[in-house]
């Protein structure tokens, strides 16, 4: 029976945030944009899940604008379009569009030299459904301020002009805020701030030719300005912006219209002596109108960069309509913390009301906070990659309490795996973690949703391989990084209980949960070893930091392992679900590059980083005594990959060299290996990245930089013959998986990933004659599905894993896990029929 229909559906995304400022903007559709490296990302914040992701840009997008954003929600309530803008690092912008009904996006324009450097803000507003107006600006020290006409129907066409290029000088601005000014519909306040430690502020028309003029400069901070906002209008006459900067201290200045028929107000104003009363400062003239500025108030309170500052966003006040700008404010500083404030009721003093954040010391502080548009909830990302939300849960009072949100790797994610019976992805990346994603089935308020349950590895040195071990017993995987030597984890008793929560089944480590005496781990000083903690030695208060009065390099203080019953959010993944090292695996003259274990979890080959055949060799470990049992000297540069054959009587492996080497595994006795070279050939014109064995035979398939997949086949262990090359692709080779299908008559289905992030699904019929050899005549191979780009990475696969099918009637229900350059590990639904 053939394959009548292939279907692949989005299940996971998990991707951590770049670590810039403005990189995050919370939208008045109540989604989350931020940049994943050359992706623009989108999280819902109610179901904590990562949506899709937008391919466009071709470097790391830096900054992201909702328009209309969270001030404007009170707007937007019944707008059937959202548009997003994104900057990149090669001064690329794109606006994207979001159908609210279909929940669709399009890219609708893109400007892919806006700025000659790369753009650190955007900011903008919208005027009606149809107009609107946004300034961005970049290291080139160029601010560009531009008009944009929305499509009024889906799938319209957009017009993007920019009305005016301002250049500041040697001295680049690095934030930017719009405002319309107070008193005149039409006149628009640009507020900018940067390297030259001063507010700059610029005001221009929306009628006719539009062009911006330098009103005034606010002095008063000591160092770069990093955070920006307008205020909507408190008053008729007035309009608040506040600034932050590096100098630790946040400001807020008053923007006063000065006609007559405002002077009244403002002379009794002034009478008024109170403790907020403001400093006066620049009057500015535009139009026919003047413009009082004055330092309203000065809020002290954080100890670090202050890097972004926010308005809480008004809302309409229904039974009037009238739109209110509550008095609060969010700010978001590298020394770890988000504070609220509001003016004290009977002195009108700023007082800090309300402070988040991660005490966990291995937190290094926040790029930026962010409200929600209900003002009900704050956002924070962080130095690494992570998001924190909180939100007020007090019934008329505030209690603000920590929320699940989305997670992943901050870097390229190396490899992935997945446990022996399926429960969760285990994943590898350049930002030093392994991190471990499951399906959280008793979450019941949102089904099943994927999280990420445990972070067992935090390390020095980047991660560039990781194999589970297969067979019987407790969870253990071996990780290989930028060092000479690989390290086996295993798994805790926590670990074990957390996960039987997360699959709400009966475990089936039953049989070996009684043995785990290992609680959890701790991070030794170095951030390089992990050492156990027992679960009697948990209970115990031990006083080791006071012994004999010494000082001691290892301060860091001790993790608290717990079982889980619920999402973990970052604070409790990065310190405490640590797994303890149990072995350290010596050999490698160089950094660790590819590991895998074999079917019966016998065996471990790994391989590393290598100019020379002395070096490039293969080293086969023995699980359990961790002993080196053999040592496959046959490639003379880097072997890129290694897979064992499904009956383990193979081990196949390419290499930079271009060759494959197939060698047979023999083994004679408990401790005796013995291995021999069955076939060494040169494959492809390029470097071999990946490779993968047909489940069901001696058949596999290789992929290379030469943009081919070619199909072999092991003839009566003794040699090996091409079947079938695929045709060219159009990007090189990166990833491979091989999965077998039971109930078709093919042979099974290959994952191709490629350079250029897309993923390909391919149908495999090898044909064999009546003696069960290949029949290189009658392989057939056909493309069944090609994944949507916004479904696919947007940089190279790394790697790709099928994990065991279920079958149900006629169809056949796999998920494939892949994970990619662009930091993000992606799981499908692949359905066959």
């Amino acid at each position: 029976m053939g394959i009548n229909k292939v279907v692949v559906e989005r299940m996971f995304i998990g991707a951590g945030c770049n670590r810039i400022v403005n990189n995050v903007s919370w939208g008045s559709c109540d989604l989350v944009a931020f940049g994943a490296q050359n992706a623009v990302a989108i999280f819902c914040p109610k179901t904590a899940q990562i949506l899709t992701t937008l391919p466009g840009h071709k470097a790391a997008v830096n900054c992201t604008h909702w328009l209309p954003s969270s001030k404007f929600a009170f707007k937007a309530k019944h707008l059937g379009r959202h548009y997003l803008l994104s900057g990149d690092a090669n001064g690329a912008i794109v606006l994207w569009e979001l159908s609210n009904t279909e929940r669709q996006w399009r890219l609708v324009v893109q400007v892919p030299e806006a700025h000659k450097k790369g753009i650190t803000c955007i900011n903008g507003i919208m005027f009606s459904q149809t107009d609107a107006l946004f300034a961005s600006t970049s290291s080139d020290s160029i601010v560009n301020v531009w008009e944009l006409f929305l499509p009024s129907n889906v799938g319209g066409h957009c017009k993007l002009s920019c009305l005016e290029s301002l250049s500041v000088g040697p001295k680049p601005m690095v934030v930017l805020s719009l405002a319309e000014l107070p008193g005149n519909i039409g006149h628009i306040a640009l507020a900018m701030g940067g390297l030259d430690n001063k507010i700059h502020l610029y005001c221009g028309e929306r009628t006719g030719k539009v062009v911006f003029i330098h009103a005034c400069e606010l002095k008063g901070h000591t160092d770069w300005i990093r955070g920006l906002d307008f205020s909507l209008p408190i008053s008729k006459y007035s309009l608040l912006l506040v600034s932050s900067s590096q100098d630790r201290v946040i400001r807020i200045w008053r923007m006063t219209l000065c006609n007559s028929q405002a002077d009244s107000n403002i002379s009794s104003n002034k009478q008024e002596i109170s403790l907020s009363s403001y400093i006066e400062g620049p009057v500015f003239s535009y139009g026919s109108n003047s413009y009082q500025i004055s330092l309203d108030s000065l809020l002290i309170g954080h100890e670090d960069w202050v890097y972004s500052v926010e308005w809480k966003p008004p809302f309409m006040k229904s039974e009037e309509g009238i739109v209110f700008q509550p008095q609060g404010l969010l700010s978001a500083s590298m020394d770890k913390t988000m504070m609220i404030w509001q003016p004290e009721k009977t002195s009108g003093i700023w007082m800090n009301v309300v402070t988040v954040g991660e005490l966990s010391h291995c937190a290094l502080g926040f790029y930026g906070g962010h409200w929600s548009p209900n003002g009900d909830s704050i956002l924070a990302h962080g130095y690494g990659g992570s998001f924190h939300l909180w939100k007020n849960v007090g019934v008329g009072f505030d209690d603000w309490k920590p929320q699940v949100v989305p997670s992943g790797h901050f870097a390229s994610v190396t490899d992935i795996a997945w446990a022996r019976s399926g429960e969760y992805i285990l994943s590898v990346s350049n930002d030093q973690t392994t991190r471990i994603f499951a399906p959280w089935r008793s979450d019941k308020k949102r089904g099943q949703s994927w999280n990420e349950i445990a972070r067992p590895q935090v390390h020095g040195h980047d991660i560039n391989c990781v194999t589970i071990i297969q067979g019987k017993g407790n969870h253990r995987f071996v990780s290989g990084a930028d060092e000479k030597v690989a390290r086996v984890f295993e798994a805790p008793l926590s670990f074990l209980k957390t996960l039987n929560h997360a699959t709400s089944q009966k475990p089936d480590f039953d049989e070996f949960q009684e043995d785990v005496q290992i609680l959890g781990a701790n991070m030794s000083a170095l951030g390089l070893s992990q050492k156990p903690i027992y679960v009697q030695a948990s209970s115990e208060t031990s006083d080791k930091n006071n012994n004999d009065g010494l000082d001691t390099l290892e301060t860091i203080p001790d993790a608290v392992p717990v079982v889980l019953t619920e999402p973990p959010i970052e604070d409790q993944l990065a310190w405490h679900t640590l797994w303890p090292e149990s072995h350290k695996l010596y050999g490698h003259g160089n950094e660790l590059f590819s590991l895998c274990c074999d079917h019966q979890g016998k065996l471990v080959a790994s391989s590393c980083k290598a100019q020379s055949t002395a070096v490039a060799e293969i080293w086969l470990w023995q699980v359990g005594s961790w002993k080196a049992v053999g040592r496959l000297q046959f490639h003379s540069l880097t072997v890129t990959h290694m897979e064992f054959s499904h009956d383990d009587t193979l081990l196949l492996s390419v290499s930079r060299d271009r060759h494959f080497s197939v060698f047979s595994i023999e083994r004679a006795g408990p401790d005796e290996i013995k291995c021999s070279l069955l076939a060494k050939q040169e494959a492809h014109k390029r470097i071999i990245w990946t490779c993968s064995w047909n489940p069901f035979g001696h058949e596999f398939a290789t992929g290379s930089r030469d943009k081919t997949v070619k199909i072999w086949a092991v003839e009566n262990k003794s040699s090996c013959n091409q079947i079938m090359a695929l045709p060219q692709f159009s990007s090189s080779v990166t990833a491979l998986s091989w999965v077998g299908l039971y109930n078709q008559s093919v042979d099974g289905l290959i994952a191709i990933g490629m350079e250029s992030g897309i993923i390909e699904l391919w149908s495999i019929s090898i044909g064999r004659t009546d003696n069960g050899s290949s029949n290189k005549a009658r392989g057939m191979a056909s493309i069944l599905v090609r994944l949507d780009p916004f479904m696919c990475h947007v940089s190279p696969v790394q790697h790709l894993a099928w994990r065991e099918s279920e079958q149900t009637g006629d169809c056949e229900h796999m998920q494939l896990a892949s994970c990619g350059a662009d930091h993000c590990v992606r799981v499908f639904e692949v359905m066959v029929d």
